[in-house]
């Protein structure tokens, strides 16, 4: 009987986390949303899921770039950053 054991990256398990936690969060807001039934605590609710998402996409894109540190040069991650930058200056409202 053969065994396969499988390893998973620290970094990577911890990614994972944090979508996990993201949408979870998501899911308790639309709840929330629901049992207020209020168009204004429905606009600060997603208020603070507009604070919540970028922080988990930044986080988890840092994490993942640590967890690639040893595989790329600074040019990259240089361009990785200026990306990351972007895609935060494109999404502002």
């Amino acid at each position: 009987m053969k065994t396969w054991f499988y390893t998973i990256e620290m970094a990577l398990l911890v990614m994972v986390g944090l979508r996990v936690i993201s949408g979870l969060i998501e899911l308790t807001v639309a709840g929330l949303i629901l049992k207020f039934n209020s168009i204004e605590k429905a606009v600060a609710l997603n208020a603070v899921l507009a604070i919540v998402g970028p922080t988990i996409f930044i986080t988890s894109v840092a994490i993942g770039l640590v967890g690639m540190s040893d595989k790329l040069s600074l040019s990259k991650f240089v361009f990785i950053g200026a990306g990351v930058v972007l895609i935060l200056v494109g999404i502002r409202k």
